[in-house]
């Protein structure tokens, strides 16, 4: 048996080009093919779909074709030639001369099998090795491939593969780690189907063994760990996060699995932070895949948060080839200190290892440390080699005659399969993936070595050995229950002392809250905020007002629910009777002024918190207490004035229409008012009547006349008159109760408020006063009020207000029965008013019925104001268009003396440049084509021009027929610069026109013929109906001569405007000669030709002008190009939408 090496170090493909029996080119002329294989149903006991595979191609004639004498095997090894990989090109080739050596000496094939090994350095770079897999089919003919080992190189060279050769090339690999590369084979079009995993170990392997384990105790978290740059030597970058990742893909397979990942690379400075925040708190499972000296380094901080030692945070480490310099003594390291060392064992402790298995390797007595370290990877080579030698020679032993040995026949013979290796038996599945045997490990009883306690077999279940010693002495669990500094499991000492520090944290809060509160209570009393000083109080001229729903000459009507008719003169509420009220401004606001008699008022403290809690309340339904004045001879009470009067004065005034709504709405706001006035500190009313009930200008109720009873009695009034009608008639709203004391108290009670509410409740439903009887029955007040003092009237029941039939519904009857129910407890409170109300008054629950009217009014004023807007945005934006379309006609400087009003006066400009251009054979052409397609052909050519001049700092005069006429210097002045932007805008324009299709003569070409000239001119508005911006001036007739003169497709440029282009130093012209111009005599004119480099460098007026553009737009126009003209046909704009010309390319750029 022959072996032939191919290789070189010192460069990355391969440097030796074998020649080979048949010629070179023999072997490139054929392209690559897909897999032909036979049609198979069971291989080796695995089932194969290859119907797919049945179709035949043509073989190539270096392909492998073993005879009766020779048979010559072309190895290709494709990995990376450094040392820094354990499996390298040179360990790799080693490993395959040692298993030539062997399957000679074991007679596994015939001695006419030659190999012949060629190298390929693919640097563990993807693209790298696929172009070598592709060479060393094509260049070198390969029968069969060892390696990649990095998983990406391996991806790509295990697609290509089933594509190589007629019949695929198999490829060998100790690698293939990730978990796509183990996915079930179930047809020869699978992607891998002719790579074959010889190695020992494999991601998704590790991922089984961990998930039957946290299956078996019920684990649903781990924290995940990897350096995602470590562990390079064995499968390149990413190796450590790839295999986490084929962890997981097993693990989320657990209900409701969670998991924390996290790169320990990114973490290596604050590995104490990490175990804090994530591991410490919330996973007691950790799974790491790091090197082994990272991995140390981590479970040494763990152990120095003291993780170790209550047993609840258990590590799970993944060796893939025993990284440790002792691989039964992970935690030593020889070049520690021992206090380390020890500390490590400790941590050691609670760590448990998953690592390839091989018993032989284990028990391994006469190699040496470094021998062992990584050779499980590197001997996957050998085995490959053995499976390839086992397969061919059962191919060899079928044949009598020599034939093509085909890809798919050595995969096919290799599935399933059982030999020896260099170390043990090697099995391979139905995936073409080595079954690997791995171990869990954990310390030994003595810590003095790690053993096995279980082992796993790919695809088969987890097999405990041993009893697991799990740290604590129970079993894992995936949350820690104390944490690792124990603060979720405090001490009965803890608890006790933190109840008592929470009791008296909460005892010194309430205290402190107390003492602010008193703090801000005796402060606000001595601030005396009710107290109004007489100077703040500004009088109205007529201090006497007089209440009234409206003033005069007001509306008279709203809606269906209110009808009133105005008096020339105004009128009052109270019909005959005038209600005057003293009015003032108190602070901006008016306010009613009840007067208090002359005398000095003490005010003691329980007086002084009533004034606070009369300062402080605040309801939509109650009068606001603005405060007191205690000045003699200026005493007084101040509360908020409401315009419309009292509840009384609108119920007597028949021109005040009422309907049923608008009744149900003011009840509904004497109980929303009285429920917050008895659930606040004042408690009752005590004097409730429809006089105390007033309407503001919103039409919103509101009750008064409310507490401060210690101050009423100092009030004008004579309330305890009783010869006087005033006295009974206010009597009439006062419960039964009441009537009988002798000294009934001031604030009354809530059940007589209720009492009060019932009486007015009466008064809104008949509008006949207080305490109607009906009238066919007559009483005095004074009478009334005896009959309900004694309860009972001559028909022996209490006298009550006559409920007249069809005047109310019957649930308001029995509203008004049950409030004023002679015994007080029989009377509902206002809260269960309130429900009562609500339900009757469903429609207006949220307020009055002025408010609900004032909504629809609010509503209607914002689509006015909406409406409003849109008309004045459509007059702006009208106004906008017309004065776009001012300035398209007129220059804007113009154009805005025209719309200010100013006249225009015409002006004189020294020089400026003018350009002329028309149509080489317009007229014929016009003769030729209809009306319609004139105008189109000047449309889409003058919209064309318009959006090119737009980048110019030049002026459109006007268009007549086919001529075109612009200006550069005025009506801006622009220096000298109008020679160089006419110049530049002329080159553009013949640029476009070159270019430019006619829609219905597409094949014609279009001919301009330009002319310009530069001179003075003067320029003014002429006409006042249609003003037209017009230049008068021998310069406009000589630029139009320049025209009239020139050639098509020709810039024809006068003397005067060559001079000044001459300044420039970058445009290019041309001498035309003398030629006869009409008018002038002989003038030697010019062809511009171009200009010699950008223009920007010198333009600077241009560039000013576009800044300024920019800056201060005034409108944006909107210029539409032509459809006949093609995208690439058209300019290029720079920011400010100018066209950059670049006379070299002929073409528009930025």
């Amino acid at each position: 048996m022959r072996v032939q090496i191919s290789i070189d170090k010192l460069t990355n493909a391969v440097v030796q080009k074998r020649q080979i029996a048949s010629d070179q080119s023999r072997c490139a002329n054929s392209a690559p093919h897909s897999i032909l294989a036979e049609e198979l149903v069971n291989i080796a006991g695995c089932s194969i779909v290859t119907e797919s595979c049945s179709v035949n191609k043509e073989s190539r004639d270096c392909e492998l074709v073993c005879t009766e004498d020779e048979c010559t095997i072309r190895i290709g090894v494709i990995l990376p030639n450094s040392d820094s990989y354990i499996v390298n090109l040179d360990a790799a080739i080693s490993e395959i001369q040692n298993a030539t050596n062997d399957i000679q000496n074991q007679t596994i094939l015939p001695d006419y099998v030659y190999f012949e090994i060629i190298g390929y350095d693919d640097k563990c770079v993807q693209a790298d090795a696929t172009v070598h897999a592709v060479n060393a089919y094509i260049d070198d003919c390969v029968h069969v491939i060892f390696g990649p080992v990095c998983d990406y190189c391996l991806a790509g060279v295990g697609r290509l593969a089933r594509f190589l050769a007629s019949y695929g090339i198999p490829v060998f690999t100790p690698g293939g780690f990730v978990y796509d590369f183990t996915k079930n084979k179930t047809t020869c079009d699978d992607e891998f189907y002719m790579v074959v995993n010889s190695g020992l170990v494999d991601h998704r392997s590790f991922g089984l063994l961990l998930y039957q384990l946290f299956a078996r105790y019920n684990l649903s978290k781990s924290a995940l760990l990897y350096e995602k740059s470590d562990r390079n030597e064995v499968g390149g970058q990413n190796t450590c996060q790839l295999l986490q990742m084929s962890v997981l893909e097993e693990l989320l397979n657990i209900n409701e699995f969670k998991y924390h990942d996290g790169d320990m690379q990114l973490l290596k400075y604050s590995y104490d932070e990490y175990v804090k925040s994530v591991i410490g708190v919330d996973y007691g499972i950790t799974t790491i895949c790091a090197s082994h000296t990272n991995t140390r380094k981590f479970l040494l901080e763990a152990e120095k948060l003291n993780l170790m030692s209550n047993g609840e945070y258990i590590f799970f480490t993944i060796d893939l080839y025993n990284d440790a310099k002792i691989p039964s003594q992970p935690w030593y390291d020889p070049d520690d200190t021992d206090e380390n060392n020890a500390r490590a064992k400790k941590a050691y402790g609670s760590v448990f290892m998953i690592t390839p298995y091989v018993e032989a390797f284990y028990a391994a007595k006469n190699e040496t440390l470094s021998d062992l370290r990584g050779s499980i990877l590197l001997e996957g080579i050998y085995d490959g080699l053995m499976l390839y030698a086992h397969a061919l020679s059962d191919i060899l032993s079928e044949r009598n005659e020599s034939s093509l040995v085909k890809g798919i026949e050595i995969i096919n013979n290799v599935l399933g399969t059982n030999i020896q290796g260099k170390r043990e038996n090697v099995s391979v599945n139905c995936n073409g993936q080595r079954i690997g045997r791995y171990a869990l490990t954990q310390m030994n009883e003595e810590q003095t070595a790690f053993q096995i306690v279980a082992e796993y077999y790919t695809g088969e279940t987890l097999q405990f050995l041993t009893d697991v010693r799990w740290p604590g002495g129970t079993d894992p669990k995936d949350t820690p229950t104390c944490g690792y500094d124990n603060s979720k499991c405090p001490s009965e000492v803890n608890v006790l002392l933190i109840v008592i520090s929470v009791a008296l944290a909460l005892a010194l809060v309430i205290f402190s809250v107390y003492l602010y509160r008193h703090y801000k209570l005796e402060a606000d009393l001595a601030a005396m905020s009710w107290k109004v000083n007489w100077d703040e109080i500004i009088w109205l001229p007529n201090r006497k007002t007089r209440s009234s729903l409206y003033s005069t000459g007001s509306l008279t009507k709203r809606g269906s629910l209110i009808t009133m008719q105005s008096e020339a003169d105004g009128f009052s509420l109270a019909g005959d009777r005038q209600v005057y009220t003293d009015v003032a401004y108190y602070k901006g606001t008016r306010a009613a002024i009840k007067k208090l008699k002359d005398v000095k008022i003490e005010i003691n403290r329980s007086q002084l918190l009533h004034l606070k809690v009369m300062k402080d309340l605040s309801h939509d339904h109650l009068v606001k207490f603005f405060g007191v004045s205690l000045e003699i001879p200026h005493c007084c009470i101040l509360t908020e004035y409401c315009p419309k009067g009292s509840l009384q004065d609108i119920l007597e005034n028949d021109q005040v229409k009422l309907d049923t709504v608008f009744r149900m709405s003011l009840i509904f706001d004497i109980v929303k008012g009285m429920h917050y006035l008895h659930n606040s500190d004042i408690k009752s009313h005590g004097s409730l009547k429809s006089s105390n009930c007033v309407v503001d200008s919103r039409f919103v109720l509101k009750i008064t006349d409310f507490g401060l009873h210690f101050l009423r009695e100092y009030t004008a009034e004579d309330y305890n008159d009783t010869t006087s009608h005033s006295y009974w008639q206010r009597q009439l709203w006062t419960a039964p109760e009441f009537l009988r004391m002798t000294n009934p108290p001031r604030n009354g009670s809530q059940k007589g408020d209720v009492y009060s509410f019932a009486i007015i409740v009466h008064e809104i439903i008949t509008r006949e006063g207080p305490f109607y009887l009906g009238d066919d029955r007559i009483m005095s007040s004074k009478e009334i009020v005896d009959a309900v003092r004694s309860g009972s009237d001559a028909f022996s029941q209490p006298l009550r207000p006559v409920i007249i039939e069809n005047t109310c519904d019957d649930e308001v009857a029995s509203l008004m029965r049950r409030c004023w129910a002679e015994d007080s407890a029989d009377r509902p409170d206002f809260t269960a008013l309130k429900n009562t109300v609500r339900k009757l008054n469903k429609e207006y629950d949220n307020g009055s019925i002025l408010d609900n009217l004032l909504s629809r009014m609010e509503q209607y004023a914002n689509n006015l104001e909406t409406l409003v807007d849109e008309r004045t945005a459509d007059y702006l934006d009208q106004k906008r268009k017309c004065e776009e379309l001012l300035y398209q006609l007129l220059p804007k400087s113009v154009a805005l003396q025209l719309i200010t009003g100013k006249s225009v006066i015409a002006e004189i400009f020294d020089n400026v440049t003018i350009y002329f251009s028309d149509i080489v054979g317009f007229t014929s052409l016009s003769a030729q084509s209809t009306p319609l397609q004139v105008v189109d052909l000047l449309n889409d050519l003058y919209t064309c021009f318009d959006s090119v001049i737009g980048g110019y700092d030049v002026y459109k005069v006007e268009t007549i027929g086919d001529a075109y006429m612009v200006v550069s210097g005025l009506p801006e002045r622009n220096a000298n610069m109008h020679a160089a932007e006419i110049a530049r805008m002329s080159l553009a324009l013949l640029n476009q026109v070159k270019t430019f299709k006619i829609r219905h003569r597409p094949e014609e070409p279009l001919k301009l013929r330009i002319g310009m000239h530069t001179g003075p001119c003067v320029a003014g508005v002429v006409g006042l109906k249609m003003p037209r911006y017009c230049l008068f001036g021998d310069t406009v007739n000589t630029a139009s001569r320049m025209e009239s003169n020139g050639l098509p497709l020709k810039i024809h440029v006068s003397g005067d405007t060559k001079a000044v282009l001459d300044t420039f130093q970058t445009f290019d012209l041309e001498c035309r000669g003398e030629i006869d111009i009409k008018g002038k005599g002989k003038m030697t004119t010019y062809w511009l030709k171009g200009e010699s480099k950008r223009f920007e460098n010198n333009s600077s007026t241009t560039i000013v002008m576009r800044k300024d553009v920019v800056q201060n737009p005034i409108y944006k126009k909107d210029i539409t190009i032509p459809n006949n003209i093609s995208s690439d046909n058209q300019e290029k704009l720079d920011e400010s939408g100018v066209p950059l010309l670049s006379v070299t390319s002929n073409e528009y750029h930025h």
